[in-house]
C-alpha cells in the first residue's frame, strides 16, 4: 500500500533547501515522496499534477479528512507541498504538468467497507495514497423504511430469480437515491449486479446463475449510506427499470416495486402523524 509519508516529505524538503544552499535545485520527485516506481518515480511533481489531484480529492463526499478527526496524509497534502517548493527553485513552471500524469491520469476511487470507505488516490496508475474515511452516522427514524430495507425486501420476494440488465438498472438507480449521490461506489451494489448479469449471460444452467437474492441479501450493510424512501426515489427506480424492460413495466416483487411500497407506507405514516397532531 503506497502512502504519501509526512516525515518522508519533512526529511525530503530538509535534504532539498540544504541543496539549494550549496547552489543545487534538484526538484522533489514523485519517487521521492511516494513508493513508484518507473517513468513516474523520476519525474518532478508539478502544480497542475497538484490541482489535479485536489481537484478529485474534492470530488468525492468527505475527502480529504483532517487529520484530528482520523483522516489520512491526503496525496493532494503532500503533492501541493512538493509541487510549490518545486515551483519556489524554479524546477517547474507555474501551471506546468508532468508528462506521465498528463497521459495517463489522476484518479481517486472509493471502495465502501462496513462503517466507512476506503479512498485510494492514482497518479499515472501507481497507487499514492490509501486511508480510510469513516461514514457520519445519519439518525433515521426507526418507523420508516429506508431504501436499502426495500431492497433487502426484494431479496426475499424475487430471491430465486437471475440477476439481469433489468435488475441492474434499478438497482443502480435504488443505491443512487440510497447514497443521495448520482454516481455508486466502486465494488457496491450496482457493480456486483452488473457482475452477476454478465455471468448469467454466459452461464448454460440455471443453476449457475447468480440471482437477486445472492446481490441484494443484506443490503443495508453493503451500501455506503441509506435514507428513508420517498417518492421521488420510487420513482427514479420505477423508471430505470421499466426503461430497461423490455415491455417497459415493473415487476412483481421487483426492486422498482419495493422502493414504491416502502415509499407509500412511508407517506401514510407521515399522513397518520399529521391527523394525530
Amino acid at each position: 500500500m503506497a502512502q504519501p509519508q509526512p516525515q518522508r516529505m519533512e526529511d525530503q524538503l530538509q535534504s532539498q533547501a540544504q541543496g539549494q544552499g550549496q547552489g543545487q535545485t534538484e526538484a522533489i520527485k514523485y519517487g521521492h515522496v511516494f513508493a513508484v516506481t518507473g517513468e513516474l518515480a523520476g519525474q518532478p511533481i508539478a502544480p497542475r499534477d497538484a490541482a489535479a489531484m485536489r481537484s478529485a480529492e474534492e470530488s468525492v463526499p468527505g475527502v480529504p479528512v483532517p487529520q484530528d478527526i482520523g483522516g489520512g496524509y491526503s496525496a493532494g497534502v503532500a503533492m501541493e507541498t512538493a509541487a510549490a517548493y518545486n515551483q519556489a527553485v524554479a524546477a517547474v513552471r507555474p501551471g506546468q504538468a508532468s508528462d506521465a500524469a498528463t497521459n495517463q491520469g489522476i484518479a481517486v476511487t472509493q471502495t465502501s467497507v462496513p462503517g466507512g470507505r476506503i479512498i485510494t488516490e492514482f497518479v499515472a496508475g501507481q497507487v499514492v495514497g490509501q486511508y480510510s474515511v469513516a461514514d457520519q452516522a445519519v439518525e433515521q427514524d426507526a418507523t420508516k423504511i429506508t431504501v436499502g430495507e426495500a431492497l433487502e425486501a426484494t431479496a426475499l420476494a424475487a430471491g430465486e430469480r437471475p440477476v439481469d440488465r433489468t435488475d441492474v438498472e434499478a438497482i443502480r438507480a435504488a443505491e443512487m437515491a440510497a447514497q443521495g449521490s448520482d454516481v455508486t461506489m466502486p465494488g457496491g451494489l450496482a457493480d456486483q449486479a452488473q457482475a452477476a448479469a454478465r455471468s448469467n449471460a454466459d452461464a448454460d444452467r440455471d443453476d449457475d446463475k447468480i440471482t437477486v437474492g445472492d446481490v441484494l441479501t443484506d443490503a443495508t450493510a453493503k451500501l455506503a449510506g441509506d435514507k428513508v424512501a420517498g417518492a421521488e426515489d420510487a420513482a427514479k427506480v420505477v423508471q430505470a427499470e421499466t426503461y430497461s424492460d423490455a415491455a417497459a413495466r415493473t415487476r412483481a416483487g421487483g426492486v422498482g416495486a419495493a422502493v414504491s411500497t416502502a415509499a407509500r407506507l412511508n407517506q401514510a405514516d407521515d399522513d397518520a402523524d399529521d391527523d394525530a397532531e
